[in-house]
């Protein structure tokens, strides 16, 4: 019999909190993270983000690296965050009593310590060193040391998709026997080349995200990290358990390289194979959280792939970019 994948642990830091308590908290009191720039170096001025509130260092005392030898970008002490919060809830300290993996998610990788250095590099005043932590594989490598992972170690970089396809491999992984556990998830840290390639896009929002509300302008760029323990069924103490994974996809509908379909062919497909991985009947489902960007092109897309697929029956919809 395949086995089944189980959530045992769960870390998050992010704009709205460190840690579930203080994510959830924030989140039932509807308390948003997005505010004005704080921490990134830049000119840009007026433009909300979606901040951690914490400063570089302070991530560095909150990740125990502070003291360590070798650069630790920001992007990489979010993840080491989350990690630990995930492995302590889980509580998996022993790498080698189950076949464990990594299977780490980013868009940016250490770009954020690049670009506060990028005309040291060009003088010729920073060590090679510096440049290898812009490797999006930096803070995979550094997250499996931290825990001893070396059974199956993987870097996936999709752009938005990036975290739902870590996690969706490492069930992979687990329901096809290669592991029995697998830590799985994303971080990415705020950059200017962020900020400013979508500012370059006009996506940005003026007053901060508003997903599917009819005054939306645009997305608000963000950082943070959020990472799961996922087990076997068949080898995880399942007094720990919190949910199933039970289905998942994922598309290429091939039509542009930044803009969906208009007729929402690829959200449609996605959630279809989704629904026929998991055994589920549309009538089934009481929940979709969105993409939900805030931009029109993309919310028209998700909103018909939802009415084809649900109809007049669809479930409470909502995203959590806001």
């Amino acid at each position: 019999m395949q086995p089944g994948v189980v959530v045992t642990g769960i870390g998050i830091i992010s704009a709205i909190g460190n840690g579930i308590e203080e994510t959830l908290e924030s989140l039932l009191n509807k308390k948003s993270g997005i505010g004005q720039i704080r921490w990134l170096e830049t000119s840009i001025s007026g433009i909300p983000v979606a901040e951690v509130k914490h400063s570089t260092d302070e991530l560095a005392e909150i990740a125990g690296t502070a003291t360590k030898p070798g650069i630790f970008t920001r992007n990489t002490l979010l993840a080491l965050i989350a990690a630990q919060q995930s492995v302590e809830m889980s509580k998996w300290y022993d790498s080698e009593a189950h076949q464990t993996g990594l299977v780490m998610a980013t868009t940016v990788g250490g770009m954020d310590y690049n670009e506060k250095h990028y005309r040291s590099f060009l003088a010729g005043l920073e060590t090679g060193i510096g440049i290898s932590v812009l490797d999006s594989s930096d803070t995979t490598e550094k997250v499996a040391a931290r825990f001893g992972i070396h059974h199956n170690i993987t870097t996936i970089s999709t752009a938005c998709s990036s975290s739902a396809n870590a996690i969706m491999l490492a069930s992979r992984l687990i329901r096809n026997g290669k592991l029995t556990r697998v830590l799985a998830g994303g971080s990415d840290a705020l950059t200017r080349f962020t900020l400013n390639g979508f500012r370059g896009l006009e996506l940005i929002s003026s007053k901060g995200c508003s997903p599917f509300d009819a005054g939306r302008d645009g997305l608000t760029i963000g950082e943070g990290a959020a990472i799961l323990m996922l087990e076997s069924d068949q080898t995880a103490d399942m007094s720990k358990a919190f949910c199933r994974i039970t289905g998942y996809a994922n598309v290429n509908e091939a039509y542009h390289q930044t803009s969906s379909s208009p007729d929402g062919a690829g959200a449609f497909m996605a959630m279809s194979e989704c629904l026929r991985s998991a055994g589920l009947k549309p009538e089934e489902i009481g929940y979709i959280n969105a993409h939900g960007t805030g931009t029109g092109i993309n919310e028209l897309a998700e909103g018909v792939a939802i009415d084809r697929l649900f109809g007049q029956k669809a479930p409470l919809v909502s995203s959590t970019k806001s």
